[in-house]
């Protein structure tokens, strides 16, 4: 992945907790501790753990392509 899409993403996620953060929140000042409160609070932890499942799949995917690429090497070096 190129460094501009790894910093869109990297943005676009950043957008997504603070924004769920934001609404988390407000949700807190309107309604209290309700159960409500305890959904807007499931919502935000899935965004979380979306947000690092991403970037640790990201980080496996470059070094899946590192190792490719060392066996490429590998393979052209024995023709």
């Amino acid at each position: 992945m190129s460094p501009a899409k790894q910093k869109l993403l990297r943005l676009a996620s950043s957008l997504t907790l603070v924004t769920t953060f934001v609404l988390f929140v407000a949700a807190a000042f309107l309604h209290g501790l309700s159960s409500e409160m305890l959904l807007e609070a499931g919502v935000f932890l899935i965004s979380v753990k979306l947000v690092l499942s991403t970037q640790k799949s990201e980080i496996v995917v470059e070094e899946l392509r590192a190792k490719l690429e060392s066996i490429e090497r590998k393979l052209d070096a024995q023709k």
